[in-house]
């Protein structure tokens, strides 16, 4: 879909000063979320799918999973019919499978723009950017800590994205707020600046709640009880740990009917076995618990199978991005994914790279394309990671976000209609003739092929005369042009009020904390 800005029309100017401000108003286009006409890739057969549950199974009901600074949580557990000893939980055979089928298949995230509202499950994907670094880098300031001056600025660079469909959540980590209240400035960023999708704080569960109050203003607080209008993205203490603050966290958006990605840390060799089925596993299992936990809170609410995976350097601890290791635990979490029945999160722009350089390219590459094959529905930090998440680059965010629109165009597939047959074109050129000209390429050249809005395809000659700039310089001028002629998007200016004496008077209701 095309949307254009809000524009202040000019009393009595007449259609000729309509026609002009049409002319040379920015314009903001946002494709639909893409829709997969292509296979998913699978890895497994049915034989591993099956050797691999039931060892999932297994570790829940002998290893069992730790609940731990959650009376409430071991409480839900033994009135399902769980083994509570301490903090451990050990779930019978096929309970977590059995509370995970109340959880749908695919559900609408709305946005505040219904235009914009996502389905994620089913053959979607949905692009989210970078989620959570402390540091920010630019070709200006280099590395540095992020502030919510940067924070807004990515919030801005992610709506003025053609090919990214959600506006994500911590895109940065705005160290210059105080950590109980930075919350509140962030989510006022997603719900001012931006008319996407956004997700909500986990941080501690009462910053959960100030999300579903501060969404309950902003769509109406009879609508959030009834409707999915944040995802939320709850981590795992891997291996087979779920500490309070998470699961309070998801506490609070699973009774209010929020989505909650539940999703294991796993850096391969650390938190989870060296082996691609080992490292499944164990990811099944601490999913298929957090699912089933959930659901405990409120039957139906949406939730998500997330899989963050990771490989590690051997020789220096560090993690590792874009391997094949990591390609085959996400191929095969995307088919453990739908024989369970939920929607899958995983991949990104992964990188482990300093810079937004040729490392990072591969790295990068390599991650997206597998989110692609692998089914995921929604990518979080789909654009702008770097140095394996401890920063988010504006540059490398343009870089990757161009770079989503093959994302859209693979997954196209290939069209067979009349159009896609193009027979008429071949007898209209004939041997040794082009296409250049012929009314089938005229009629579908705007469209036939993926367009980068940042690459250089200049002749040698005409790229040196224009400052022979590489594909860095271009992504720190794309970066410049379009923060400068960013427009907020409309909103109903009493919302906005509402929303900002909510932010005042939590604020003033408590003390800075740094900590």
């Amino acid at each position: 879909m095309t949307e254009a800005a809000p524009r202040r029309r000019a009393r009595g100017s007449g259609g000729g000063a309509a026609r002009r401000a049409e002319r040379t108003s920015v314009k903001i286009e946002t494709v639909k979320y893409i829709e997969r006409n292509i296979p998913n890739f699978e890895v497994l057969n049915d034989e591993a799918l099956e050797i691999i549950e039931y060892n999932a199974e297994t570790i829940l009901e002998e290893v069992g999973v730790n609940f731990v600074d959650n009376p409430a949580a071991l409480e839900r557990w033994r009135a399902a019919g769980a083994d509570v000893q301490g903090e451990r939980v050990r779930i019978p055979r096929g309970l977590a499978r059995k509370l995970c089928e109340t959880a749908p298949a695919e559900f609408t995230q709305h946005a505040r723009n219904p235009e914009k509202s996502v389905v994620i499950g089913g053959r979607n994907m949905v692009l989210a950017p970078v989620y959570g670094p402390p540091f920010v880098r630019d070709a200006n300031g280099g590395r540095r800590y992020a502030t919510m001056d940067d924070f807004n600025k990515f919030v801005k660079l992610a709506y003025m994205s053609k090919w990214l469909h959600h506006s994500g959540g911590t895109v940065c980590e705005p160290t210059d707020i105080p950590v109980n209240k930075r919350h509140l400035d962030m989510l006022m960023a997603h719900m001012t600046l931006s008319d996407k999708p956004f997700m909500g704080s986990v941080t501690e569960p009462s910053r959960a709640q100030d999300s579903v109050d501060m969404a309950g203003i902003l769509f109406g607080k009879e609508f959030v009880q009834n409707n999915t209008v944040m995802t939320s993205l709850t981590n795992i203490n891997s291996p087979m740990t779920f500490d309070d603050v998470m699961m309070g966290s998801l506490e609070v958006y699973a009774q209010n009917m929020q989505a909650c990605i539940i999703s294991p840390f796993i850096v391969g060799g650390a938190m989870a076995p060296v082996s691609v089925a080992g490292t499944l596993t164990q990811v099944l299992a601490e999913v298929l618990a957090g699912i089933a936990y959930s659901q405990l809170c409120r039957a139906g609410a949406p939730a998500i199978f997330g899989a963050f995976v990771s490989s590690i350097d051997m020789n220096s601890g560090a993690p590792t991005f874009g391997t094949p290791e990591a390609s085959l635990v996400t191929y095969g979490a995307g088919q453990l994914a739908r024989r369970l029945g939920v929607p899958f999160r995983s991949a990104g722009s992964f990188c482990g790279s300093k810079l937004p350089d040729a490392q990072a390219a591969y790295e990068t590459a390599n991650s997206l394309n597998m989110g692609l094959l692998s089914g995921v529905n929604f990518m979080l930090h789909s654009c702008g990671w770097l140095e394996g998440g401890l920063v988010a680059d504006f540059e490398k965010f343009v870089m990757d976000a161009d770079q989503l629109g093959t994302l859209h165009g693979l997954a196209k597939g290939i069209s067979v209609d009349e159009n896609g047959q193009a027979m008429e074109a071949i007898r209209e050129v004939g041997p040794g003739g082009h296409y250049l000209g012929c009314a089938h390429t005229q009629a579908n050249f705007k469209s036939a092929f993926w367009k980068s809005d940042l690459l250089d395809y200049k002749p040698f000659e005409q790229w040196e005369e224009e400052g022979s700039r590489d594909t860095y310089a271009l992504a720190t001028s794309r970066v410049e042009k379009l923060l400068a002629t960013y427009e907020q998007p409309a909103m109903d200016p009493a919302i906005k009020q509402a929303l900002e004496e909510y932010v005042a008077e939590k604020k003033a209701s408590m003390p800075d904390a740094f900590m």
